[in-house]
């Protein structure tokens, strides 16, 4: 039987940041496979874009500020057997804001992709569990050349020896946990523990089709872009204290940063600057109160947070 070519659709990534917590927006969660608001290209419609933000509002209520195209998905029966769907993905960010449709919910990022968060202990054991049944994935190749190329691999991706855990490999990542059937996706037991291979780490929740895939294409994104563009302040109020921006950044890249490490980073970007007022919600002293210095963009091509990568654990 042939391949069936359908129509080319275009599918949503919308990110936010809730109380120090990153969130992708889903739609379908009562059919119990979440999916990432999409629908077809549509005669009617103007342009790409045009018809993301369109099944956006319809779907989920929400309008759609700050978008940028990510990737275009279109690998042989990736929607299922022979069919061929061309998806359109864009990476949108948002203020916090509950959507309209009943069928709509934010979900943490770190939820679908636990094993990116590396903001606590427990993410070292979990990073370490999948490190293992990875190696054993890689002992397990038929011939000691391939068990070679994914030990490397593995060891580019998760971090070991002299090789630093990087936030913006996320990607990397998922692609190789899929490949060694660790997820859902691609044949382990369910969005429960790992039942085919030498781990009880949850990896987390099947979405339909690829579309867990396409976040982690959109987080790889935005952890890398944050390091070069201000997109952080797209999640941010018009006005946010030091402290709210680094529990933000830390969000979006799984990582902790050294508070006075971060703040002289943040002084040497002169990304910010102050509003003059102060505020006590943050419940010590009376914190100043930071807005984005928007004539950054205008100084220079490059103008983000240049992260450390953090030490390998």
């Amino acid at each position: 039987m042939g391949v069936h070519l359908q129509t080319t659709e275009v599918v949503a990534v919308v990110a936010t940041i809730d109380a120090g917590v990153p969130q992708v927006l889903t739609i379908g969660a009562a059919a119990g496979v979440p999916a990432l608001p999409s629908g077809p290209l549509l005669a009617d419609h103007r342009s790409l874009q045009a018809g993301l933000r369109a099944w956006v509002e319809s779907q989920t209520g929400l309008r759609l500020g700050f978008v940028e195209q990510l990737y275009t998905f279109g690998d042989r029966e990736r929607a299922g057997a022979h069919q061929r769907v061309i998806s359109v993905s864009y990476v949108a960010l948002a203020r916090p804001q509950p959507p309209s449709q009943d069928s709509a919910r934010w979900r943490g990022w770190y939820e679908l992709l636990p094993w990116e968060d590396r903001r606590s202990e427990t993410s070292d054991a979990v990073v370490a569990d999948l490190r293992g049944a990875l190696h054993g994935w890689a002992d397990a190749a038929a011939r000691p050349t391939v068990a070679d190329d994914r030990r490397a691999r593995i060891r580019l991706a998760f971090g070991a020896d002299d090789r630093a855990w990087r936030p913006e490999d996320c990607l990397t990542r998922y692609e190789l946990l899929w490949e060694a059937s660790l997820l859902a996706e691609s044949g382990a037991a369910g969005p429960g523990p790992v039942g085919t291979g030498p781990t009880t780490v949850s990896t987390g929740p099947a979405m339909l089709h690829d579309h867990r895939r396409i976040v982690a294409t959109a987080m790889a994104r935005l952890r890398g872009k944050l390091q070069y563009r201000p997109v952080v302040f797209e999640l941010l109020p018009d006005a946010f204290t030091l402290g709210q921006l680094q529990q933000v950044v830390e969000a979006l890249s799984g990582t902790r940063l050294h508070k006075q490490n971060f703040r002289r980073l943040v002084e040497s970007e002169d990304l910010v600057e102050e509003t003059g007022e102060r505020t006590t919600e943050t419940g010590g002293r009376p914190a100043r109160l930071m807005r984005f210095r928007a004539d950054v963009l205008s100084e220079r091509p490059s103008a983000g947070l240049r992260l450390p990568q953090p030490r390998q654990r």
